[in-house]
Order: C-alpha cells, then sequence, then structure tokens
C-alpha cells in the first residue's frame, strides 16, 4: 500500500506509478490510499502564527492515547480532518459509552465460567437470540468496513450498537433478569450466555481501534499475560435457524415499544410516574399485531419495563391504542416492580411473591 497525503496525487503516487510501469511494466503498489489533512474546529489549516495547533502529545497526555485515536478512527479522512478541543470532548463522550458498555458485560459476566455455565442457544430467551443475531451483524458489517478501510463507519457501528442496540434496550431490558433473578437460574445464566459471546465479539472488533482498551479487557478475561488480543481472530458465534425472521419479528416488538415510551414519557413529564416501572399499561391490538404481542406473554411487561402489560384483542386496526396509568399496587424494595402480591407472603412482607420465588423457592421459569 502506498499511504500518503492527497497532495501526491501528481506527485510520489503518480512518479512512482509511472517509473514503475516503465521498469517493471506494473505499478509498484498493491492498493492506494490518500488522506486529507488536520485542520482546526473552523476548517483553517493549522499554523503557529494563527496559534491553532493541536499538539497529540498534549492530547494524549491529557486525554490518553484511546481518545486521540478514536478522533482519528472516527473521521472520515477522505476529506479534511477537523480537530479542536470540543471535537476531542464528544470523541471523549463516545470513548465513555464504549467503555462503560464494556465495562456493564464484565461486570455482569464476572461469575460466570463459559466451560460450565454457557447454555445452548436453544435453551435461551428468544430476546438473547436476537442480541446475538444482531451482534453477527454488527460483525460482518464492521469486517466490510474494515476490509474498505472504512474506520469511521467502523466506529459508528461500534458506537451505535453499543448506544442504542444494548444500552437503550437489551441491557436496559436484561437487569431485571440479571438481578433479581436467582444467580445460577437458567434465565440468568441464558444472558449471561449471550452477554459472554457479545463481548467476546465486541473486543475483537474493538481491537484495531481501540487497541489499549481491548488489550486491558482481554487480560481481565484471559489472565494470561502471555496471551493478547492481537493473536486472536474474529469471535467464532454460535449459528441460529431462521435468524433474518427473528430480526424481523423483533424489530416489530421494537417498533411497539417505542410508542409505549412515548405515552409512559407523557405520565413522566406529568409527573403522574417516576419511573416506568410504576405505570401499567393496556395495549389494543389487531390482527398479526395482537399475534405478536401476544406471543410474548407475561414476559411482555418486560420488554415494555412496565409493571402490569395488558393485551386487549379488537377487530380493527382504528381500534388499536395504546393507555397508560400509575399502579395503583406498592412497589417492591428488591425488583422495584409494582406488584398486587407485595406483602402477601407472611414470611417476607417486603417482598412481591416473585422476588419471594426468586430467593425462596424454584424461581421463575
Amino acid at each position: 500500500m502506498y499511504l500518503e497525503g492527497s497532495d501526491q496525487h501528481r506527485g510520489w503516487f503518480h512518479s512512482s506509478l509511472l517509473t514503475g510501469c516503465a521498469i517493471d511494466g506494473h505499478a509498484p503498489y498493491r492498493s492506494l490510499l490518500t488522506h486529507g489533512f488536520a485542520v482546526d474546529g473552523a476548517g483553517r489549516k493549522m499554523s503557529k502564527s494563527l496559534g491553532n495547533v493541536v499538539v497529540p502529545q498534549e492530547v494524549t497526555g491529557k486525554l490518553g492515547a484511546e481518545v486521540l485515536r478514536l478522533w482519528v478512527a472516527a473521521t472520515d479522512y477522505s476529506g479534511e480532518l477537523s480537530i479542536s478541543d470540543e471535537i476531542l470532548k464528544r470523541v471523549v463522550e463516545s470513548y465513555r459509552r464504549i467503555r462503560n458498555t464494556l465495562r456493564f458485560l464484565l461486570a455482569n459476566t464476572a461469575d460466570f465460567d463459559p466451560a460450565k455455565d454457557m447454555l445452548p442457544v436453544a435453551d435461551w430467551l428468544e430476546i438473547d437470540r436476537y442480541a446475538l443475531a444482531l451482534a453477527r451483524r454488527l460483525q460482518e458489517q464492521v469486517t466490510a468496513d474494515y476490509g474498505r478501510y472504512e474506520f469511521h463507519r467502523v466506529v459508528q457501528a461500534l458506537q451505535g450498537f453499543c448506544s442504542e442496540e444494548l444500552g437503550a434496550f437489551y441491557l436496559d431490558i436484561l437487569k431485571d433478569r440479571l438481578y433479581t433473578t436467582g444467580t445460577d437460574s437458567k434465565p440468568r445464566r441464558a444472558a449471561q450466555s449471550a452477554l459472554w459471546h457479545i463481548l467476546q465479539t465486541l473486543i475483537r472488533l474493538m481491537a484495531p481501534v481501540l487497541s489499549f482498551t481491548a488489550e486491558e479487557i482481554w487480560q481481565v478475561l484471559t489472565k494470561n499475560p502471555e496471551d493478547s488480543v492481537m493473536l486472536a481472530t474474529w469471535h467464532a458465534q454460535p449459528e441460529q435457524a431462521e435468524e433474518s425472521a427473528l430480526v424481523t419479528r423483533w424489530q416489530q416488538i421494537r417498533e411497539v415499544r417505542a410508542e409505549v415510551s412515548k405515552v409512559l414519557e407523557e405520565l413522566r413529564v406529568a409527573g403522574r410516574i417516576g419511573s416506568s416501572l410504576q405505570a401499567e399499561v393496556e395495549i389494543r391490538a389487531s390482527g398479526s399485531k395482537y399475534e405478536l404481542l401476544a406471543s410474548l406473554g407475561n414476559d411482555l411487561r418486560l420488554v415494555l419495563i412496565c409493571s402490569k402489560a395488558t393485551l386487549v384483542k379488537v377487530d380493527d386496526s382504528a381500534a388499536e391504542g395504546i393507555a397508560a396509568a400509575p399502579s395503583p399496587h406498592a412497589k417492591c424494595p428488591r425488583c422495584w416492580h409494582w406488584r398486587e402480591d407485595v406483602g402477601a407472603n407472611a414470611g417476607h412482607p417486603e417482598l412481591c411473591g416473585r422476588c419471594d420465588a426468586n430467593l425462596h423457592a424454584e424461581g421463575e421459569p
């Protein structure tokens, strides 16, 4: 590869091409990549006289090398590369979002040994299999972006996956199962199985861009100073049947969830509820939409993150709608759900029936 700035199109690139073809009969390079130049936030060329020079050593000393690496990777180098304190602040936020997501994955797989705790994919909950399908698609997309040297698309994909697919959806729903079900229960181990595969996928995908962070996590996982993430290939994810249909199905469920979230936000703004768990939701649906939501059963309320979800079948789409109201019941201090069975068990009057079963009985299936 020949790598240089865009000013060499008629310079080194061109003269090398002519010389190589004349002497050897072919170009002296297999691939050629050109990039723009670093400019300040206003698009001006950096110069000492203007006082707008950003010194790399100062950035790494203040923010760390990873932030500078992430800025380089996140910037579309086909044009000029803008850098300023304000731009770097946004990069810091992006890095923090990715790092916090990885910390969550590490923390919630800390007691998970894949050799003995891993469940086969067939035993996972459907939402876990959906999250794995999203991780597979991320890996396919990032692999293609790396192959085209489009690193800014890699960073966009990683950021979007951490913030939207994981943070705003899957992990948000998963917290209840991770924190309230039994430590060795099948629901929790299924969640951890999915998280382990997602973590393994993310570490490898980010390694070329966030090398130090990936290596730091790899050492925590392997506990082998002789090993390195740089010696690993992409993660081999377990195969799933009808994965495309699974993704389509959950995209439709997420559309309904987004509609419910808007209704709950209106309640929150009006001061009628604090968190979404304080609400009870009623969804009126017809046809395939009703069948889709009904297939979730009792898990519908967990997907919507509310304490109760009632699904009502109507005859046509004109009668469809969503309503929500504050729960009239007491709040369980353990799972934070507002349930009518809080205090029903005399032995543990502070708990709801679900938490009591998870703690002192066989727990949820």
